[in-house]
């Protein structure tokens, strides 16, 4: 091997994702239902959105490493009829530990509404992006105590 032909900085860390989750995801916004639980009410998923969970879950295998950084997420959601709204919350929140750590990773969006009432599904494409707003170095105080800038 010629180590002039190897010098470059390789990542071994995943760049880019495609995934087809079959099923119609509910929306987030409207999957909250109010239950009585111990003389106080609180707000749980709605069957629906519980079922697409599990649906997702069972579809979407966890990475043995997660992605890191900032990701953008392109989704199109092809839904069985022309009532649901796009909202793309529900598959967000699920993808976190799956594929990323955090959805707050995310920081570039493009969320695509369809129809396809045969196979409601949803194509997700998530991929690295440069760092949009890089994390300041801590400051460091210098011998005599005072902090540097």
């Amino acid at each position: 091997m010629n180590p002039k032909l190897n010098d470059t900085n390789v990542s071994t860390e995943l760049q880019a994702l495609s995934q087809i989750i079959f099923g119609e995801p509910a929306s987030k916004a409207n999957s909250r239902r109010v239950v009585r639980y111990g003389g106080t009410s609180r707000l749980i998923k709605s069957a629906k959105a519980l079922s697409y969970s599990d649906v997702f879950r069972q579809q979407c295998k966890p990475l043995a490493t997660l992605m890191t950084g900032d990701l953008r997420i392109t989704l199109h959601i092809f839904y069985a009829s022309r009532r649901p709204d796009l909202d793309e919350s529900l598959i967000l929140d699920l993808l976190q530990g799956l594929v990323y750590v955090n959805d707050r990773q995310v920081k570039e969006r493009h969320c695509y509404w369809g129809l396809d009432p045969d196979n409601p599904r949803s194509e997700i494409i998530i991929e690295k992006i440069d760092e949009i707003a890089p994390k300041k170095k801590p400051r460091q105080a210098n011998r005599t105590g005072q902090i540097s800038t």
